[in-house]
């Protein structure tokens, strides 16, 4: 057994905060490394953070715009090439769906390869379903805009993986905020792509192109940057060094496939886990339910694209904007009151914008800006808990399980709402969000019960 004192197994324990299984194993497991040379000690792995957390910041910014970009048209584009009121909400329900499709695919090849090629391919097949949907606008094509939405969804799924990259080597104590520091970092080009969307119309129409498909032409060379900046910066790869620095130390990592059985039995197991999942899925589809069918509710009273485009920036500066304080509060509080918190401001935001009258107004602002918001605190707060709480051989599994679940979650949900909008209005569009966000309230409450009852220790192991 190694010496308490000995430099080596204070490197173990120091190490052992950062990405380590059993903090005991893993202290002594490390002294040996690092007697025989280890390859990541504890400042070479804050470094690999720090450049991963600045590759990302990037990348997510660049990112934003593809994802955001097309968001205030696409129903409208939806509308227009179908000629349904009814089957508008179905191009962004079908990125969602991508986006859920593509999680356990880059999850899967994350598990096997790192963050770095998942994330570069998604960001590729991002920008294949941006020219698709372009194209689509110009052949008037409304099954190919379904299939070029739907593969833009890989962009979403790389976005949201990037969150989880964050927390690859980030110590206990900082897992949240380095989590919110990424998606606060999408703020930059997600408010930028909406407000963007007067200029690419008229852009695309001096191209000759319809004025509709020119937010998909920015969000495309969005996406090709994003991805770009990962594939040269994103080295060494953050869940390799995790990896490497557990051999080091003569710990096991796991499988690297994926497994369902893993994942249903840590879902089974980890009441955290469970909670984290259920928050993450209901939020989110709170959120894409009323989001995707406010545009089309302001364009049938008369709002012009570029006052829809304010709004939405409006509603993206809430879900991206505050994620560092968010993410310190989840830190500081816990995460199950930061839960609660998303749950009540849901709530508000969907009696606000439920009340409001079509077309633009103060009131539709506000209730979107609420909207994103709640979504952040919900986000931001269910992706570290259910991080931590997931031990490390199913870590990637989990997130890509989640992930999945959000996603069709936020489809099905998608296609509720333009069915719900079409049949009743946009009013029992909302009591019909409120119906989910019941459901985030009590997951918070499970979390809550979970940790008063000593079950942190179990649920959250270090990384």
């Amino acid at each position: 057994m190694s010496d308490p004192g000995d430099p080596a197994a204070r490197a173990g324990r120091r190490i052992a905060g950062w990405v380590g299984a059993g903090a005991r194993d893993v202290a002594s497991g490390l002294a040996r490394g690092v007697a025989g040379g280890v390859r990541w000690p504890d400042h070479e792995v804050r470094r690999v953070q720090r450049r991963t957390l600045g590759t990302l910041v990037v990348a997510q910014s660049l990112g934003g715009i593809g994802i955001t970009i097309g968001i205030a048209v696409a129903a409208i584009l939806a509308e227009d090439l179908s000629g349904s009121e009814s089957l508008a909400g179905l191009a962004q329900t079908s990125q969602v769906l991508g986006t859920a499709l593509a999680s356990f695919l880059l999850a899967h090849l994350m598990g096997r390869r790192g963050r770095r090629p998942g994330l570069v391919l998604g960001y590729v097949v991002g920008a294949a379903g941006a020219a698709l949907c372009v194209v689509a606008g110009v052949v008037e094509m409304f099954p190919l805009l379904l299939v070029g939405a739907t593969l833009l969804g890989a962009t979403t799924a790389a976005n949201n993986q990037s969150r989880y990259t964050a927390t690859d080597l980030a110590p206990p104590d900082r897992r949240a905020r380095s989590l919110s520091l990424v998606v606060w970092a999408t703020t930059i080009g997600a408010v930028a792509g909406p407000n963007l969307t007067g200029v690419a119309g008229r852009a695309a129409r001096a191209m000759g192109l319809p004025g509709l498909t020119g937010p998909f032409l920015f969000g495309l060379l969005g996406i090709l940057a994003a991805g770009l900046v990962v594939a040269v910066f994103l080295r060494p790869d953050p869940l390799m060094v995790a990896r490497e620095a557990a051999l080091d130390r003569g710990v096991s990592t796991g499988r690297t496939s994926t497994s369902w059985a893993r994942v249903r039995e840590v879902i089974r197991q980890r009441p955290a886990v469970r909670a984290g999942v259920a928050a993450l899925a209901l939020g989110h589809g709170v959120m894409i339910a009323v989001m995707v069918m406010t545009p089309l509710h302001m364009h049938h009273g008369g709002a012009t694209l570029e006052v829809i485009g304010v709004v939405i920036s409006v509603h993206v500066l809430g879900m991206f904007a505050f994620a560092p304080v968010v993410g310190w509060a989840a830190d500081r509080f816990g995460r199950p009151p930061v839960l609660t918190a998303g749950a009540l401001v849901l709530f508000l935001a969907l009696f606000l914008s439920g009340s409001s009258p079509a077309g633009a107004s103060t009131t539709i602002g506000v209730g979107l800006f609420l909207l994103g918001l709640g979504w952040s605190l919900c986000n931001v707060a269910a992706s570290t808990l259910l991080s931590e709480s997931a031990p490390l051989d199913a870590r990637t599994d989990v997130q890509g399980a989640a992930d999945l679940v959000m996603g069709l979650v936020a489809a099905a949900a998608g296609v509720v709402a333009g069915l719900v909008m079409d049949g009743f209005g946009y009013v029992a569009l909302n009591l019909f969000a409120a119906v989910l966000v019941t459901g985030v309230a009590t997951a918070a409450e499970v979390a809550r019960r979970t940790t008063q009852r000593g079950h942190r220790g179990a649920d959250t192991p270090a990384l």
